[in-house]
């Protein structure tokens, strides 16, 4: 799964038009520079309903992320142990991608997500940053919503506030994970060899 990704993950570039692409032409992976206080005038723009707006975006990026990957993929008949490796890959896309250092860690009841040197680390002055926050939620709740893993998702640990990293929970709704697919607690010494080796 990862080698699949990270071949897929390579950057070309289309001569003629100058465009950025991942992996294949054909699946039209374009890339779009937004560079974080770009995202954070966005939701200054937005005004109040900024929240939900950036969530939103956030869904449809993981949507779209997961969908240009997988096409014409049918999830519902795929086990949990499959989904649980795919959202790990995409985790891990999302590094090379420029989002930080993400890991994934599977609970009975519960998905943690944790982002080191996340968006929001470079924007910590500004107050509006916990906007891109929304951002990453929106999209782990779409990858979550394609692969077929109903979850209630919210943030518990955020760089901004004092946080080491910013934090996503989310809670399975009506079901329990197979203990077999448990993850065991990352230690701090791995997460710090994790860190050094990106």
């Amino acid at each position: 799964m990862y080698k699949r990704l990270k071949k897929e993950l390579q950057i070309n570039i289309e001569d003629k038009d100058g465009h950025l692409f991942l992996g294949e032409k054909k699946k039209d992976i374009r890339l779009l520079m937004l560079r974080p206080n770009e995202i954070l005038e966005f939701a200054e723009f937005a005004g109040s309903n900024a929240d939900d707006i950036l969530i939103w975006v956030g869904k449809t990026l993981g949507k779209s992320l997961l969908e240009k990957f997988f096409y014409e993929k049918d999830w519902s008949t795929e086990n949990m142990a499959t989904k649980k490796e795919v959202v790990l890959g995409i985790l891990e896309s999302l590094i090379l991608m420029g989002y930080g250092a993400l890991t994934g860690t599977f609970k009975k009841d519960h998905i943690i997500v944790n982002v080191y040197e996340s968006l929001a680390s470079q924007e910590k002055d500004n107050i509006m940053a916990k906007n891109l926050c929304l951002l990453y939620l929106g999209i782990f709740n779409g990858v979550f919503e394609i692969l077929g893993i109903d979850v209630d998702g919210k943030e518990i640990e955020c760089i901004l506030t004092g946080g080491d990293k910013c934090s996503y929970k989310f809670d399975f709704i009506g079901e329990e994970i197979d203990d077999k697919l448990v993850d065991e607690e990352l230690s701090d010494q791995a997460v710090s060899d994790f860190l050094a080796s990106l």
